[in-house]
């Protein structure tokens, strides 16, 4: 693969597990060096042994870092981190690549959202992001040539049950993803990417009457059929009930590996569909 982003520093939040670990390694192979920022000591390992692998496997620096993005001084204490970890004497600080992946998914119906789960939730997937792009602006490029992707959802338009708050918050942050595509233009595009259903412990932890719902949805987007030879036999049984696959990881990785190409430069403000054709098979 190309190294197209050799040299170049990117932040992934949530680059612990899931989405995360696949768009770190997606940036890493091509060449960018990467921070993993993480929320828990329990997650501490994990990106320990991803930031290792990341090394030995593209020749790259991966350097893993816990903030808790939910906080008022988790943004904030990434960046510092990131800069402390980056920059040598008389060495310039730049962040060329942000992807505001760290989210919380909590599902209930209206009469069983809490109070709690709305701030949490408001907290980690709309503020987080917020206060992570203000404390990174005086440390993006110059020149147009930054990358900033933020992973909203399909939820943010769909009006899947369960998903007040969750939706609610995901279509915040693709209002926030236009309006930083204007403030942020001399510095970097700002996109969005909406995934529907992924292959992750996210996903695996719907409700049964989540997984119902969504059913009819995903048996009509073309890419979301199961392929037999192709697919894990596992996958292909459990898409004849789900009504078809999820994304794997590496798929939605892919499309933000795009958006932070050079060759992505005139795409800008946008939410830039990662589900298999789920939203266009509802039209």
């Amino acid at each position: 693969m190309s190294r197209s982003l050799d040299g170049k520093l990117g932040i992934v939040t949530g680059a612990s597990r899931g989405i995360g670990v696949a768009i770190a390694e997606n940036l890493a192979s091509k060449g960018c060096n990467v921070v993993l920022g993480y929320t828990s000591a329990s997650s501490k390992s994990s990106a320990e042994e991803l930031a290792a692998t990341l090394q030995s496997k593209h020749n790259i620096r991966a350097v893993p870092i816990q903030a808790d993005m939910g906080t008022v001084d988790g943004p904030r204490s990434l960046v510092e981190q990131a800069k402390a970890a980056f920059t040598s004497s008389g060495s310039h600080f730049q962040v060329d690549v942000l992807v505001n992946n760290a989210g919380v998914a909590l599902n209930n119906l209206l009469p069983e959202i809490t109070v709690d789960q709305f701030d949490l939730s408001y907290r980690v997937n709309v503020r987080g992001p917020l206060l992570l792009v203000q404390a990174l602006q005086p440390y993006l490029p110059k020149d147009r040539s930054g990358r900033i992707v933020n992973m909203s959802s399909v939820s943010s338009s769909t009006g899947f049950p369960e998903q007040s708050v969750y939706g609610g918050t995901k279509a915040a942050l693709e209002a926030m993803t236009r309006t930083w595509a204007r403030e942020l233009s001399e510095n970097a595009t700002v996109n969005a990417v909406n995934p529907g259903p992924v292959l992750t412990e996210m996903y695996a932890g719907n409700t049964p009457e989540f997984k119902r719902f969504i059913k009819g949805f995903i048996e009509h987007a073309p890419l979301m059929r199961a392929r037999k030879g192709v697919d894990s036999d596992e996958l292909v049984a459990e898409a004849e009930e789900a009504g078809g696959r999820p994304a794997y990881v590496e798929e939605i990785a892919g499309i933000v590996g795009m958006l932070v190409s050079k060759e992505s430069a005139w795409c800008t403000g946008q939410v830039v569909c990662a589900n298999g054709g789920m939203l266009f098979g509802m039209q």
